[in-house]
């Protein structure tokens, strides 16, 4: 069987997996901080032809005594993953809350650069009041002050990012002409939250700009991907509201006047593998005993806005009480996924900590099972690919890569071999042309 689209695969690091207690298998725990734990992740996703690397951030400590969160700044760790690597791209996290677009934009078209133009930017907001407080606010900004904050930094991040022209950047030894001048500009950008005169200091980019990703799926989110992103991850859990939301975002984005078929949807997924479906349960149960229940259930109400003692271990979820949940400090994408995962199977609150109480979708079994789910999903429009959590790094990934990904090549909806050289590339995504030079055009 072929296939004319073709299916994206990433893979997403949280801290060294998506188990919590992942990290207490590890020959080495401190593995957060360990350039050669990632180099080794990457040079997998790139073994198994995955289109990116995907890292999260975080802006605050939490839970720091109970397992690894995120520790290094993704730039950074891009950067030199880019000197490790030779095709796979490279999705970095960044807050538009708390950055300043230029500085931003700098950063991710210089990555794009080293990287020979295999760089993402996934743009996110910030809810947390413990970030919040890391970066001179009392309190956390609004919902709706994030995302108006958000439109306008993507807004001129990309303006910054599209102000060289592709033949501005001369370098003309034999003339002596470093640059064209008329063909730089200063974006001259006033807005309500900033204020950026530009150009940007860096030449265009190898892929024209950096790849633009939202993660997330609120209303703030939905409205800035349709706008702005190339791809969205977003946590789906079950196939019906999965197909509902990507209609949506297709329809979303043609409404922008984009075209459709250049905007991936990328619904997290959590594969737990074993030769056997025996296996994989076993794989998961040996990292489950290392959890504290308790624990686990404080987490989850806490997740979902409520009080530990709220959650019953064997009752379902208390949805009423969820239903009048209205703190905007809280991912809304997590709760209405797992308000609809659990609703969809009434699922208890012990059934939901089994099934990955972090949104993402959880799936247990043979590779041949997850190739079939993963094709399903794909083919019946569910998804364009997946953000891939291992349960724990690097076998996790590896597990994937060398036993689900062989499946997916011969359904004939995976490559086989790199196609292109630029992140752009492996998505599928055309090379955007300056807005500058399209403007100066239409005039």
């Amino acid at each position: 069987m072929s296939h004319t689209r073709q299916l994206h695969l990433n893979t997403n690091i949280t801290g060294v997996g998506r188990h919590p207690a992942g990290w207490r298998t590890l020959d080495n725990p401190r593995s957060i901080v360990d350039l050669d734990f990632f180099k080794e992740i990457a040079t997998i996703a790139e073994r198994g032809k995955l289109d990116a690397v995907f890292l999260s951030d975080l802006l605050a400590l939490r839970n720091h005594a109970e397992g690894p969160s995120q520790a290094l700044e993704p730039t950074v760790l891009l950067t030199a993953l880019a000197g490790a690597t030779k095709h796979v791209g490279l999705i970095g996290t960044a807050s538009t809350t708390f950055n300043d677009p230029f500085n931003l934009a700098r950063r991710f078209a210089s990555v794009d650069h080293l990287s020979g133009g295999r760089v993402a930017f996934n743009a996110v907001t910030t809810y947390d009041a413990a970030a919040a407080a890391n970066f001179s606010h009392d309190v956390p900004l609004t919902v709706e002050d994030r995302y108006a904050r958000a439109q306008e930094f993507v807004e001129v991040v990309t303006k910054l990012w599209d102000s060289w022209e592709d033949d501005a950047f001369v370098a003309d030894p034999a003339s002596g002409r470093y640059a064209d001048p008329s063909r730089v500009h200063a974006i001259e950008h006033r807005g309500a939250h900033f204020s950026v005169r530009g150009p940007s200091t860096v030449p265009r980019s190898p892929q024209g700009r950096p790849v633009l990703v939202q993660a997330g799926s609120s209303e703030g989110g939905r409205a800035l991907a349709a706008r702005f992103a190339d791809a969205v991850f977003t946590a789906q859990t079950t196939l019906p509201t999965a197909q509902a939301f990507y209609a949506e975002m297709k329809e979303r984005v043609r409404l922008h006047g984009r075209n459709p078929d250049h905007f991936l949807l990328l619904p997290g997924l959590y594969p737990v593998i074993g030769g056997t479906e025996r296996e994989a349960r076993e794989r998961k149960a040996a990292l489950d005993a290392l959890l504290d229940t308790d624990r686990e259930v404080a987490r989850l109400a806490g997740a979902l806005g409520l009080a530990p003692d709220d959650l019953h271990i064997d009752a379902p979820l208390p949805y009423e009480l969820i239903g009048k949940v209205t703190r905007s400090d809280l991912s809304r994408g997590f709760i209405d996924s797992t308000v609809a995962l659990a609703k969809s199977e009434n699922l208890t609150v012990r059934d939901l900590l089994d099934r990955n109480p972090g949104a993402h979708r959880i799936i247990v079994g043979t590779p041949e099972q997850i190739a079939d789910d993963i094709e399903r999903w794909f083919v019946e429009r569910g998804a364009d690919g997946f953000n891939l959590n291992a349960d724990v790094f690097p076998s996790g990934l590896a597990a994937f890569v060398d036993h689900v990904v062989p499946l997916l090549q011969r359904k004939g909806i995976f490559r086989r071999d790199y196609e292109a050289t630029t992140l752009r590339g492996h998505l599928g995504l055309p090379r955007p042309e300056s807005q500058f030079a399209r403007a100066a055009r239409a005039a």
